[in-house]
């Protein structure tokens, strides 16, 4: 492949995950010769200074594409995704997308770099980008799923307010001076809420249901047996997760930490003597997935409980995405 030759599109590039995205591009030295930021017409006109350049952000439209792109990162929620990524595609762009418009479309590939880069050879111009608490995840179950063959997974979530965008972050700081919030049901300032997205008949939250059926999907276990308790917690960045998990085969807990140290993507931080073990402040800036107090579950044959945290504007968004962008060029797709 010719050097440098690649054109990427940011689509919601003014956002949250947008913003952390430009970051992460600045941070790595991808071949892509030419960047085009793109958002709402509330946001275009906007200066965005990326790699000591200044660029106007441009208006999303449907003439958007015409000039061409090879890849494009959309983070501008599932309504815009919907409209415009298949008219990308449809102009030769591979677009991978942030949102939850396609993830569980079974010709659209839902990928984890770390877990199964291969089937980003199998899009046909979309690839899905997870959840943010389903990335982190199912990059240590992979591991150990590989291993002992997972036969039931109990997710209980404590997810940061980064999660929810700027108007999360506004509740919590706004909490603090008794400022009712905007974006939560009640107040996240000294709360944690059992609720993440709208509630469903059966009871479970949609982002529940997402990690459900993420986890599936990703792992190639459609029978897989999971649940999933998901909840926002005053925490300003990454999401931490208490994570049960039973396996088939029978395990010795230093095999346990050998499996998940020697894993692409992981940071074991597992010593309790010293109090080390993975903290949302730890985590925080970096893309790997931090996984610690491993301790067997004793209630159950061949149970193993986890606690594992990730930045979830990083690696559950902006730069798992980004990661795809670099497996398409080293695919040279």
């Amino acid at each position: 492949m010719d050097n440098n030759q690649y054109k990427l599109a940011i689509v919601g590039a003014t956002g949250l995950v947008g913003r952390t995205a430009l970051k992460v591009l600045e941070e790595k030295n991808l071949p892509i010769s030419e960047y085009v930021f793109f958002a709402s017409s509330h946001s275009s006109g906007k200066e965005l200074v990326f790699q000591n350049k200044t660029y106007i952000v441009r208006e999303l439209t449907e003439s958007s594409f015409d000039e061409g792109f090879d890849f494009a990162i959309f983070s501008a929620g599932s309504d815009t995704a919907k409209k415009y990524a298949p008219i990308a595609a449809a102009h030769g762009c591979i677009v991978v997308d942030n949102s939850s418009a396609f993830r569980m479309e079974k010709n659209v590939p839902l990928v984890v770099p770390e877990v199964n880069p291969e089937e980003i050879k199998n899009n046909h111009g979309i690839i899905a980008n997870p959840n943010c608490s389903t990335i982190q995840a199912v990059v240590p179950l992979k591991a150990l799923d590989n291993k002992y063959h997972i036969t039931r997974v109990v997710y209980s979530t404590y997810q940061a307010v980064s999660g929810a965008g700027r108007l999360g972050l506004e509740d919590l700081e706004n909490g603090a001076k008794g400022i009712p919030p905007k974006k939560f049901a009640h107040p996240i300032y000294n709360n944690c809420l059992p609720h993440i997205d709208v509630f469903l008949e059966n009871g479970y939250t949609k982002e529940e249901e997402k990690m459900i059926n993420e986890t599936r999907k990703i792992l190639k276990r459609p029978g897989l047996k999971v649940t999933a308790t998901c909840v926002r917690v005053p925490v300003t960045n990454s999401h931490s997760e208490s994570i049960n998990v039973e396996f088939e085969k029978p395990f010795e807990l230093e095999e346990i930490r050998e499996t998940l140290s020697n894993y692409p993507g992981i940071v074991l931080l597992d010593n309790v003597s010293k109090n080390e073990y993975p903290l949302a402040t730890i985590a925080s800036g970096h893309d790997e997935v931090y996984v610690g107090r491993i301790r067997r579950d004793e209630s159950v044959e061949n149970g193993l409980n986890l606690w594992v945290v990730a930045d979830n504007i990083r690696k559950g968004a902006a730069s798992n995405a980004i990661q795809i962008v670099e497996k398409l060029i080293e695919y040279d797709m």
